[in-house]
């Protein structure tokens, strides 16, 4: 298993240059190294106990591989290859298809990582592939959207490199469980870069306009795959170690309101998208156990909605509203947006339920009105007017449209994983299991109609300014200070 980890690790960064030398296989290689991320995450739940491996003693790599990290695994898998596969007769170069892979590469490395300077070196690494897949069409306005992530994430990394090296003065490695010894200090400034890489709470501010200048392809990579990287280690720190669970959890809470409060009244589609992304990533981290279910729904919804978002006759929920999308692409975003909402007999009502079954006392009103949300928001995805569209109407959509082939493998792809991934946790299937769901999406649906679908409500943007994005670094390291004191 060590060797096949190995090569697990160092095959899509090998590839990727490989892609260079050889062109014409820019595609095939980007797909099998999808493919072969999912086969190795199969063999990770076949898995009896952990696996650990420690490469060059304390100063070199240490890999924690498991069930939950084979669900992020998945999920990245599954992310890049419908990514790939809608861009299969798309005219985009080898670049983009070469960054691609190292992307889907350093996500793995970073969701494998269980010592701090790995997972730093992992996470600059996908920062780098990241900032040149959003700045992929080259305009002024993209390439600025990809150097202000770039910086930030930076900013967020120095922090979090400090922290690290706090942790190996503390214990004499970098691993994970030597927050236990480390100074207050160290896990406030660990965890600051990790909430901005993982797009948490306020320090996620950055999410909503990276998703709606980027293409709909990387939107998906990034909302799908990208920002989990961030998010595990927070989840795997809060099963090490007792002490800092109850910090990942308050985290969860305040992200999945916080998120789901601006999804609500935002009327741009990938921005509510990009929103609900941050809500989203609250469930997984408030109940981390069982988080690796939830993150995999996650992947497959948000990438489906980001690549439908794409082929809409807007972005615009008001112009949606008075102009019918083709009714076969409305049913792909009905099916996405009733599994997130938590729809029986799709994955998103599981993973629901099990995160619920896992909350302590204090977390479930709030996590409850953090689904209310949800269904408010997906509402508008669900409710908007379709009809089968004539020759003449859909000469203008993707009916003719090269994309049309990859787009509907893509989807096929995303959906039907929604309802294979339903059987993981089928336990879930009780009378009153299902009837809570159904009546939190019924109570959402009709706050929608009578309410928050009459209102228009245009919340500030202030907050995701380039130079308050640097603020609110320095408040979020001030509030983990004071609750690792705590």
């Amino acid at each position: 298993m060590t060797t096949l980890t190995l090569i697990w690790v160092t095959f899509p960064f090998l590839a990727g240059f490989i892609i260079y030398l050889f062109p014409r296989l820019d595609r095939s290689l980007a797909l099998t190294g999808a493919v072969a991320s999912a086969a190795f995450a199969a063999q990770l739940f076949t898995l009896r106990s952990p696996l650990t491996l420690r490469l060059l003693d304390h100063f070199g790599v240490n890999l924690l591989l498991d069930s939950l990290t084979g669900f992020f695994v998945l999920t990245n898998a599954l992310v890049t290859a419908a990514v790939i596969i809608y861009c299969w007769r798309s005219s985009r170069t080898t670049f983009f298809y070469a960054q691609t892979l190292i992307l889907h590469g350093s996500v793995n490395a970073a969701l494998a990582c269980a010592d701090f300077i790995s997972l730093y070196v992992a996470l600059e690494v996908l920062s780098i592939a990241a900032f040149l897949l959003i700045a992929y069409p080259r305009s002024d306005r993209v390439i600025w959207v990809g150097l202000r992530y770039l910086f930030v994430s930076n900013v967020a990394m120095l922090f979090y490199l400090v922290g690290a090296v706090l942790v190996y003065k503390a214990h004499h490695s970098f691993d994970f469980i030597g927050l236990r010894e480390a100074p207050p200090e160290a896990l406030a400034l660990i965890f600051m870069g990790l909430l901005v890489k993982g797009g948490i709470f306020v320090s996620g501010l950055w999410l909503p306009l990276t998703h709606s200048e980027s293409e709909s392809p990387v939107s998906a990579l990034m909302s799908g795959a990208v920002v989990k990287a961030g998010v595990l280690p927070l989840a795997r720190c809060a099963l090490l170690l007792e002490e800092v669970d109850p910090i990942i959890r308050v985290f969860g809470v305040g992200t999945a309101l916080f998120g789901v409060f601006y999804a609500v009244f935002e009327k741009d589609t990938k921005r509510m998208l990009a929103f609900h992304t941050v809500s989203q990533l609250g469930f997984i981290l408030a109940a981390p156990e069982v988080g690796g279910f939830y993150a995999l729904t996650h992947g497959l919804v948000k990438s489906a909605l980001f690549l439908i978002a794409g082929v809409l006759p807007s972005r615009n929920f008001k112009e949606l509203q008075n102009q019918p999308i083709h009714t076969p692409i409305w049913i792909a975003l009905a099916i996405a947006s009733f599994s997130i909402s938590g729809f029986p007999l799709l994955s998103g009502f599981g993973a629901k339920v099990l995160t619920m079954k896992n909350l302590l006392p204090w977390q479930v009103v709030g996590m409850n009105l953090a689904a209310l949300g949800t269904a408010i928001s997906f509402a508008k995805f669900i409710f908007l007017p379709h009809k089968n569209l004539g020759k003449a109407e859909a000469a203008q959509t993707l009916h003719n449209s090269p994309l049309k082939v990859g787009f509907w493998t893509a989807m096929g792809l995303l959906v039907g994983g929604l309802f294979v991934a339903n059987l993981i946790y089928y336990d879930a299937y009780s009378l009153e299991n299902v009837v809570k769901p159904l009546a939190t999406i019924a109570i959402g649906w009709l706050l929608y109609w009578f309410i928050f679908g009459r209102i228009a409500i245009k919340l500030p943007r202030m907050f995701e300014q380039f130079e308050h994005l640097i603020g609110v670094m320095s408040l979020s390291l001030i509030l983990l200070f004071w609750m690792a004191l705590a």
